[in-house]
Order: C-alpha cells, then structure tokens, then sequence
C-alpha cells in the first residue's frame, strides 16, 4: 500500500504540481497585495492628515458622478482611519465581469490618480484563479489542482508517518549538513510538514470557490446557502420611466453613525431605485478580520433605521462561512498571517523543484543500473536467441555476481546465447523455459541461501514443475570454516535433480576462490562452447590494482578488562575518494601478508564523512590479520585496502524505519548505518546490541548515548549476558519488546543483523520467526527489508 501511495504521490507531484508552482508563486505575489499598492502609489489611497472635516457619502457621490457622468454607482467604501482615501466602485461597463474602482481626496473630494500596478495585480489574480481561461473551464482546473494539492499534502504525511507519533523534532527537524539525495527528501518532507495545515487551507478554500456543487452543499451545511440563479433570458423591451432623482445620503449616514460608534469601515450601497432603502456593511474596530461585517438598511426618505444584524448576532454558519476568504489570503491573522501564506504560498515551487530533483535522481540511478546491465548484454550479442543459456546467480557479497558474468561474457564470446539473472528475480516457471541452466551459487552462513535467494529457494522447495527437458550446472561458492560448506550449492543441485533436470557435469565446489576449482568451472564452460574454443580464465580474487595503499593511523582499546578478547578500534588514513556505502565490506592485505595469501575482509564501522576508514577488530589468537592490525602494526604502516560493495547489507533504498541488531565485533556494521542515518537526519532507529559486561564491554557508549541525546536513537536495548543484574542476549531482548518490534515492521521498519554467525543470527531469527511467524520473516526478507551480515 505504501509504495503504490509513494507512486501517487511523485506522480501527481511532476504533472499538477508543476502547474501548482504557478499557483504558488502568483499566490505569493498576491499576498501582500494592497501593502505593495500603497507602496507603489504613494499619496493615493493614503493622504495627510487635515484639520479638516471629512467628506461623506452624499459629496463623494457628487464627486464621483461629476468624475464619471455615465457611470452606475454600485458602492462607496470609507474608513474611520484618518486620512485614508474613499473608494467608489462603478458597475462593469458592456461585456465586462468587474467595473473600475476608483478613489477621491477624503477631505477634498478631489479625484486621484489611477493606481499603478493594479493592472499587473489583476494580471496575477486572474493566473492564480483561473490560469488565464475562460471563468468556468479555469475554475475546474484550478479546483481540480487544489483537489491534487490535498492529495499530495495528506498521501506525504502518510508517507513520512514517524512511529514516535508525539515526538515534535522528528516532525519539524532535519539535519541541514544532510548532502544529496537525503538532504532534499529531508527538506521536502520536513518543510511540508511545517505547511501542511495551510495547504489544506488553500485546498479547502479552493475546492470551495471552483465547483458550484460543493460550494452549495457547504453553504447548505453552514445554512448560508443562495438562491438558485435565474435562468438568464430575453426581457420584453418596455419603454423606460424617467428616472428619479436619488435621495441625498446624509440623513441615512447619520443613522449609521449613531448606532454604529465604533465602525472602522463602511461600505454603502446605493440602491438602483429612488424609494428603495439604503444598505450601508460595516465592519468594527474590535472585529477579528474584514469580512466580519454587520449590516443595517437604512429608509433613504426619514433615515429611519429598518433594521440592524450585527456580525456577532449572526448564525455560525455564517461566521465561518465569512472566514473563509480571510483565512485562504491569512489576513484573519493580521500581517504576521498573511507572512505565513507568502512563506507556504512561495513553499509551492521549492516542493515542485525538489521533488522533479529527487523523481531525476530516482531515473538517474536507474539508468545507471540498466547501463551497467546493458554493458554485458552489449558486449558480446550472438548466437542463437531462440535457445539461450541461462546464467543464474545468488550473490551476498558480490562474488557469485562476478563469477557469472564473467561465465556469461566468455560464453558469448563464443557465439553461445546467454541471459543473465538473480535468483532473487527467478521463479520455477520461469526456469522451466530454458534448455540450459548454469547456476553459480554462494553460501550465506551455516549453508543458507543468501537473502537474495531465499524466496527462489522456497519456490523451487515448493516447486512441482517437470524439469527432464532440462541440463543444468552448479558453481558453489563457499569456505571450508564453515561446517555446512557449499550448503545452498549443494541443496540446489540436489533439488534440480529431484525434479528432473540432468546435470552437465557434476557440481563444482570452490573454497574461498581455489583457481583450481574455477578452472574446472572454465572448462566446462567449453563444452557449450564447441570444439575449437579458447581457454576461459576465471578469477574470483580482485585485481591488484582494485586495492589502495592506505596506512594505519589509530588504534583504540575498546573492552579494557574485559573477560572476553579484546575488541579494537582500527583507524586507517587515505584516499575516501567516492566513498563507500553503509554496510560496506573492506578486504585487508597487511604489508606483512604474501602473495599466496588471501586477504581478510571486516565490516566498515565508519562513512566516508568522517574521513577515515575505521574498523572494529576482535584480535584472535594467531589470526594473521587481526593479530597484525590489533597488536603488531604501528602508527604510519602500510595496509592495502579494496573496498566492497555489499548490497545484501546495504541501506534500504526507501524512507524507512531502522532496526539495528547486533552482538560483538557486529558494532561495526550498525554503527556505520546509524552514523549515516544520523547524517541524513533520519530518527526512527533502533539499536538492539549485546556484549559481556556493562562495565568493561559498553562499545561506543558516548556515540550511542550522544545519538540518542539527539533524538536519532529512540529506542535502545544494550543487553549483557554476564551480568549478574540479569544477563540475556539480544535475541531474549527481542521477545521481551515483541509488540514493539512487531509494530515498528508493520510500519515499514528494515531489519539489519550484524555480528557473530554462531549463536546470535540464528538465535535473532528465531527470535523473529516467533514474533512474525514464518511467513512474515520470509515477506520481509523477500522486500528486502531484512538484511544480514554475519560471520
């Protein structure tokens, strides 16, 4: 549901709200409006002060027929303020909506001059309103881009929905040293938190005015509702009756100043027939914005008083429904409002650019993923399309990925047809299509698929396809450390036997790269190759080129007097260069290691931000490297260095809570996420961790309470289970917060596992199996969102 709302929303977010950014800045324009006339027009609608009577209605009316002779009068506006200029506003000449106002000396009676800048204005209202069509097609558009703007208001505050409901800085906080991609989903989503309530405003008010349906249901509700327009027609032509002299208004302007002392702005309607009475609006000084008007009808002839309706007499309904425009231009609030509507009308096009800049990062980083597909694709097209070999990979690191496509490149060289595919992607269906199947396969843990592959590998379990047509061929990948070596390899191959498929040859094992075992692989590449092919050179091992010298430049006790071994942090200095991601993986080549010696790899426990590389190293008892980085090497030494990338335990690649588990030496993997889920601002992280004893093994205390100090690390459970307060392991944390857990997943949370294969991943997912069930483990997994890195 998420990710079809998360679709909506950057859909309708570069189609209407591109035009909404038009909307938002004419709105912007308009917001100070009548200030930016004033300022433009100086000594127009504002003149000194005079020791001086000012005029009423009945001069300014005989000024403003002498200034328009043939023009109707429909209304006359003064204020009690000293010194402000009376409006007149004549009716619409033949074929116009809106009649000219015009403006006359408040002392004098003298006519002033147009204002400048109101033609601009005008320009603008019409944009903001109607995108400059035609009235009614305009009001549909307009209504139905503020229908859009509602959508996109409320759909981005479900999508950044934070668990910590109550908790204010993670909804109106972000971090601004936040870089890329995270620092502009950071002020997108923070910024439209900080104008949501306005938006929906604009949205409300907006659908009000556009749709005359609406309008008259909320009418109806708020019991204000009009009478049905007559349907317009032709008139009989009757001969015209001379027409009568208009009373004069002082006595009726009398009236109203008598029984409304503390008015601060009138407006007085004329009415079109002589013996009609007089409706003078008015608002009073303590009124709480413009449109609050009284109103009183007044007999022209006595200046007798009719009657009077004061605002705060008035039904509700027809309070609120006079808000509505205050409210939508924020003067209800006075100029500290109508400052709020500028900064969210003007908030419009920085959502409109930022979010078109996050949409092309999205599509930039997709065509560099499809580029980097195309480029093996491209290499080498050929042969026979109709009968391809399939060359399937299940990768937790990267190497299996490596080792297929070079399989792949140096079958098409050949002229073989070859398609390329993860596990993680296949399904039994789509296997059963292919003739030829070649399956390189790494081992995640004690003989478990890796994440990529899981929901493959309880397919194929499931799976009751016929699969005699088929050959197949299984490269495993594993380390001879571990007690199920080749374990996912060799459940593959037995599972595509049971089900039919004949074997090409028998499975190949490889143990940490043995080139004796790929060079078996290679020539059983050639026996789909023909006769006359070439040799084919596999190599699981990098380049030497691929490392960097780096140098060591720290290193840190950070368990003294613990009871377990002890645990270092390593500082190396060097070239960041493009950095790495979190959750990266670094091989180490020590300068006292040989050639024939393969290198150790670690969790990265730093982000390119900090400048360094950092490890954190449990020293082993005659472990080459370990022993070398935690005991051996001094400051300044030289340490070969290649970086790794890990998808399997990369960030999730969507906004998302966190769930950080860990034991030991496992502090490394987690800390580099959360150091980078800091940077970003992101607060909903959860850091579940264990070790020996509190005293002597509390790993990067002050980073973890300074993280949570700052809002970034919510929740925490720190267990040690040699403590005689209570002990358990992290996995016994876990079934105490079951709810918890359970509805920080429900919300979307990724689960990221770091730390000792032995004991605690499979203690962690157990732990999860019991609170989520089986099923729920596997959808996890299968969405990517449980990510492992253990060892």
């Amino acid at each position: 549901m998420k990710k079809l709302w998360f679709q909506l929303h950057w859909f309708v977010g570069i189609t209407a709200g591109t035009v909404l950014m038009v909307i938002g800045l004419t709105g912007a324009t308009l917001a100070f409006r009548e200030q930016l006339l004033d300022v433009l027009n100086p000594g127009v609608r504002n003149v000194p002060v005079q020791n001086a009577p000012v005029l009423g209605p009945q001069q300014i009316m005989l000024a403003a027929k002498a200034a328009r002779p043939d023009a109707r009068i429909l209304s006359l506006t003064f204020y009690d303020t000293p010194g402000v200029s009376a409006r007149v506003g004549l009716a619409p000449a033949p074929g116009q909506r809106k009649g000219e106002i015009i403006y006359f000396h408040p002392y004098s009676g003298a006519l002033m001059p147009e204002l400048a800048g109101e033609d601009f204005f005008e320009w603008v209202e019409q944009l903001h309103r109607f995108l400059l069509l035609p009235r009614d097609p305009g009001k549909m558009v307009s209504g139905t881009l503020a229908f859009c703007l509602m959508g996109l208001a409320l759909s981005g505050l479900y999508l950044r929905w934070p668990r910590r409901v109550w908790d204010w800085r993670t909804w109106l906080t972000f971090d601004p040293r936040m870089q890329g991609r995270s620092f502009l989903w950071g002020l997108h989503s923070v910024a439209g938190t900080w104008v949501m309530l306005v938006f929906l405003m604009f949205t409300a008010s907006g659908v009000y005015w556009a749709f005359d349906p609406i309008r008259d249901m909320a009418d109806g509700w708020m019991g204000t509702l009009r009478p049905p327009r007559e349907a317009a027609g032709s008139k009989p032509k009757t001969a015209k009756s001379p027409k009568a002299e208009a009373p004069d208004l002082s006595l009726s302007w009398e009236t109203f100043r008598k029984n409304a002392p503390d008015w601060q702005m009138a407006l007085v309607r004329p009415p079109e027939r002589a013996g009609a009475p007089l409706q003078i609006l008015w608002v009073a000084k303590d009124a709480t914005h413009l449109r609050a008007r009284s109103s009183m009808t007044i007999n022209q002839q006595t200046g007798a008083l009719l009657k009077h309706e004061l605002y705060t007499e008035k039904p509700l309904g027809a309070r609120l429904q006079s808000t509505i425009y205050p409210l939508h231009i924020g003067t209800y609030f006075g100029v500290a409002g109508q400052l709020i509507v500028f900064i969210a009308a003007l908030a419009l096009p920085g959502f409109g650019i930022t979010g078109w800049m996050l949409y092309l990062n999205r599509r930039k980083q997709k065509r560099i993923a499809r580029a980097e597909r195309a480029q093996f694709a491209a290499a080498a097209p050929g042969g026979n399309q109709d009968d391809p070999v399939l060359m399937a990979y299940a990768s937790q690191t990267g190497q299996a990925e490596r080792l297929a496509l070079q399989s792949a490149a140096a079958l098409q060289r050949a002229g073989v047809a070859v398609h390329v595919q993860s596990l993680e992607k296949l399904t039994p269906p789509q296997l059963g299509k292919y003739r030829r199947a070649l399956f390189v396969a790494s081992s995640f843990g004690e003989g478990e698929p890796p994440d990529s592959a899981r929901r493959f590998s309880r397919l194929l379990a499931a799976a009751a396809e016929e699969l005699k047509h088929m050959q197949y061929a299984v490269l495993a990948l594993g380390d001879r450390n571990y007690a199920e070596f080749c374990g996912f390899g060799r459940t593959l191959d037995q599972r595509l036997s049971y089900l039919g498929a004949q074997p090409l040859h028998p499975m190949i094992e490889v143990d940490n790269g043995d080139s004796g075992a790929l060079a078996r692989w290679g020539s059983a590449l050639r026996g789909l190759m023909g006769s006359d092919a070439v040799e084919v050179a596999l190599t699981a091992a990098a380049d030497d080129s691929d490392y960097a010298s780096w140098r060591v430049s720290g290193r840190t006790l950070l368990n003294p007097g613990s009871i377990g071994a002890p645990l270092y942090e390593i500082t190396l200095s060097g070239a960041v260069g493009d950095g790495w991601r979190p959750g990266a993986l670094v091989d180490i080549w020590p300068g006292h290691y040989g050639k024939d010696v393969a290198p150790r790899r670690y969790s990265l426990a730093s982000v390119p931000q900090d400048g360094v590389m950092q490890l954190v190293v449990r020293q082993v008892d005659g472990g080459l490297a370990s022993g070398w980085l935690t005991a051996q090497a001094a400051v300044g030494d030289e340490v070969r260095v290649r970086l790794i990338a890990n998808p399997s335990f990369d960030a999730y690649p969507e906004p998302a809570p966190a769930i950080y588990i860990g034991n030991g030496s496992g502090i490394a993997g987690l800390r580099s996420h959360l150091r980078a889920r800091v940077l970003e601002g992101a607060q909903r992280n959860w850091l579940i961790f264990g070790e020996r004893q509190q005293a002597h093994d509390a790993v990067c205390a002050e980073e973890i309470q300074g993280w949570r100090a700052r809002g970034c690390l919510p929740e925490l459970d720190l267990v040690y289970s040699r403590d005689v307060t209570g002990g358990g392991y992290v996995q016994d944390a876990m079934r105490e917060r079951a709810a918890k857990l359970r509805a920080w997943i429900d919300d979307g949370a990724a689960v990221y596992v770091c730390g000792s294969l032995q004991g605690m991943a499979g203690g962690v997912d157990e732990a999860l199996r019991d609170i989520l069930g089986g099923d729920g483990v596997e959808r996890l997994a299968d969405t990517g969102r449980y990510r492992r890195d253990v060892y």
